[in-house]
């Protein structure tokens, strides 16, 4: 599913039009990402947690010239659902 599923099946569960669905999902998504950029962890409960996480720096191969390369340290999003834990 991308963005404009989502907003075609928020707009049919919801009974309005996709322009208005749009703004909801749109506003939620810029809400989860802003608070992610600022460090924060999210949860969903009934649904998962969004988590940001620091990848440390790492050694790495150049696929071109199999020579020794340094990959540095990055943030990264880490996503653990609780639906499929449920049972």
């Amino acid at each position: 599913m991308n963005k404009r599923d989502l907003i075609k099946a928020v707009a049919e569960k919801l009974g309005t039009t996709a322009a208005e669905s749009e703004k909801s999902v749109t506003a939620v998504l810029d809400s989860m990402v802003e608070s992610l950029k600022g460090g924060n962890n999210i949860t969903i409960f009934g649904f998962g947690s969004f988590a940001v996480k620091e990848r440390k720096e790492r050694k790495g191969v150049n696929p071109v010239n199999r020579s020794s390369i340094t990959i540095p340290s990055k943030k990264v999003i880490k996503f653990r659902s609780t639906i499929l834990d449920e049972k």
